[in-house]
């Protein structure tokens, strides 16, 4: 039973780590999709949208949350 109830903790961070974000998030001055490495291409009836440097801070982030997760 240990195992579930650390489960629904850490559940229960994630999901008030997300409101945080969805709560304060217009007001950071660096938005994800707007980062120095992410990049746009537009044209007359067309755009691509290629998010590098967020999609690397991501992967970074969930890195060391589930290092944290599994480590003993």
């Amino acid at each position: 039973m240990s195992s579930i109830g650390k489960m629904m903790v850490l559940a229960g961070g994630i999901i008030m780590l997300l409101g945080l974000v969805f709560w304060f998030g217009d007001r950071w001055p660096i938005k994800p999709g707007q980062l120095p490495g992410d990049f746009r291409w537009q044209g007359k009836n067309w755009s691509v949208h290629f998010p590098l440097a967020t999609s690397i801070l991501l992967s970074l982030l969930l890195s060391v949350v589930l290092w944290l997760v599994n480590r003993k």
